[in-house]
This record gives C-alpha cells, sequence and structure tokens, in this order.
C-alpha cells in the first residue's frame, strides 16, 4: 500500500505543478523574444530598401544632397545599433535603438516630402513601388511593434500575479520584466499638413 500510496502521490504533486503555471512564464517571455525577432526584421526590411529609394531619388535630385545624405546617415546609425534578445530587459538599450529608428523614419519622411518638388520622380514607377514598399513596411513596423508589446505585457504581468509570482520569485528568479517600447517625442501631435 506505501508503494501505492508514493505512486499517487507523485501522480498528484506532478499534476499540481502542471496546473500551477510553472511553465507560463518560460512561454511567455519565448513569445516575447519571437515578437522582438519579428519588430527587428521588419526593421531591417525598410533598411534594405532604403539604398535603392535613395538611388532613384538622386537620380532626379542631386541637388538634394544633404537630405539623402541625412537618410544614409540615419541609416548606418539605426542599422549599427542592435538590441537582441537578452537586452529586452534594458529599458536605456531600448531607448537607443527607439530613438536611432525614429531619426530613420524622420529622415525618410524629408525625403518622401522632397519627392514633391519633382514630377517626374513621383511618376517614376521604381519610386513608386518602391514608395508603396517602404509605407508597406512602416504599417508592418506597427504592427510587430503592437504584437511585441503585447506579448511582453503578458511576460510582464505573469512575472508579478498569482500563481505565477511563486515560481517568479523562486525558480525564475533571475528573470526581469522586458522593456516595451515608449511613444516616440511629439507622437501625441498630429502632423503638419501643406497645401
Amino acid at each position: 500500500m506505501s508503494r501505492l500510496g508514493t505512486v499517487l502521490a507523485l501522480i498528484g504533486i506532478t499534476l499540481t505543478v502542471s496546473a500551477c503555471g510553472y511553465n507560463t512564464i518560460p512561454t511567455l517571455q519565448e513569445q516575447a523574444k519571437a515578437r522582438w525577432s519579428d519588430v527587428q526584421n521588419q526593421y531591417q526590411r525598410r533598411a534594405d530598401l532604403i539604398p535603392n529609394l535613395v538611388a532613384t531619388v538622386q537620380g532626379y535630385a542631386a541637388q538634394e544632397k544633404s537630405v539623402l545624405t541625412a537618410v544614409v546617415e540615419a541609416r548606418a546609425k539605426a542599422t549599427q545599433i542592435t538590441l537582441n534578445a537578452s537586452d529586452l530587459t534594458d529599458p536605456d538599450k531600448l531607448k537607443a535603438f527607439q530613438d536611432a529608428q525614429a531619426q530613420l523614419t524622420g529622415a525618410l519622411g524629408r525625403l518622401l516630402a522632397v519627392s514633391e518638388n519633382y514630377p517626374d520622380l513621383k511618376s517614376n514607377a521604381n519610386f513608386l513601388a518602391l514608395q508603396s514598399q517602404l509605407e508597406g513596411t512602416e504599417n508592418r513596423i506597427a504592427v510587430a511593434r503592437r504584437d511585441y508589446i503585447d506579448a511582453v505585457r503578458a511576460y510582464n504581468t505573469a512575472l508579478r500575479t498569482f500563481p505565477t509570482v511563486v515560481w517568479a520569485k523562486t525558480a525564475f528568479s533571475g528573470e526581469k520584466p522586458m522593456a516595451e517600447f515608449t511613444a516616440n517625442e511629439g507622437a501625441d501631435k498630429p502632423p503638419t499638413v501643406k497645401f
């Protein structure tokens, strides 16, 4: 009878541990890391499109050299700052990454504004295709960031709520909350439209 009691006790403990949320923390952490990979993938897609866009505009707007230089420099800076999954708990590193990407976004906005001065460029099929791809990529970046924020929120919540907080304080005591994206400075103001 004692052997049967031991087996039943082990089965009971196993069922209790498996249902108590032990796997929740690593599962949510891996989901957040996967979402971060999606964010990086979309930023890389944008970085890959920029040289083609710049080259296309260069053919039409040679006198806009300062804008083209700013885009190239912002792209170089944005691609130099890398943030891997192990850095996601450091808000300062995430902010540096986000700031570099925001600078690139601003430079691209100025580049697209320059195109308004060149009717031939605006009707160029290559430029229109690149502009469309860039706009689609910006939308993909927004979706990937939203998904990352949701995954981080779920992970950070699991670190602070019962029953997973028990595991967070014991078995996963070294795990820290992940940093979230914050709104860029000036994002609360609508863009100025000039006609």
